[in-house]
């Protein structure tokens, strides 16, 4: 991210009813993304991000979570998703930083920081192995669906 960076919303969607899926397609001009999902899952589960429809085994990521108690680390590779961050039956939040996601000559890099209220508190760093720029990003939980109420919202950043 840029020193001197600003953010800029650009939409947010907020679940009427229960869905399995959010896709959100309106976003150009910035250099980064940051998307917030702030709400609850049927279930205790992660999100998971494709981008551009892309559901071969492109993704990585590399987690840590910790509940107060205990910490544990885990690493995917070669997925058809990237588990981005965890939502449950409780109030939760993630904060997903997308880099340089328009730059056609790098692979794409995403920064987590997420918690489900009570149960734990991730962060992750994900990796996306192509060098298209992203125009699609699809929202979804890992299992179950976000509930009715559940926020989406996208800033750009732009150099200052």
């Amino acid at each position: 991210m840029a020193a001197g960076a600003t953010y800029s919303p650009i939409s947010t969607t907020t679940l009427t009813t229960n869905q399995s899926s959010v896709t959100i397609t309106s976003f150009s001009g910035y250099t980064d993304l940051v998307l917030i999902v702030a709400g609850l899952g049927s279930n205790f589960t992660s999100v998971a991000l494709n981008f551009n429809s892309d559901a071969g085994s492109n993704y990585s990521r590399t987690v840590l979570d910790g509940n107060g108690t205990s910490a544990t680390s885990d690493r995917e590779t070669s997925q058809t998703k990237m588990r981005v961050g965890v939502i449950d039956g409780s109030q939760g939040i993630n904060i997903i930083q997308i880099m340089n996601y328009s730059n056609t000559t790098t692979n794409k890099t995403v920064l987590t920081r997420g918690s489900a209220a009570g149960n734990l508190a991730r962060a992750s760093v994900g990796l996306w192995r192509n060098t298209a720029a992203i125009t699609t990003l699809d929202i979804a939980p890992n299992s179950g669906t976000f509930s009715t109420g559940t926020t989406f919202t996208v800033y750009g950043i732009s150099a200052a």
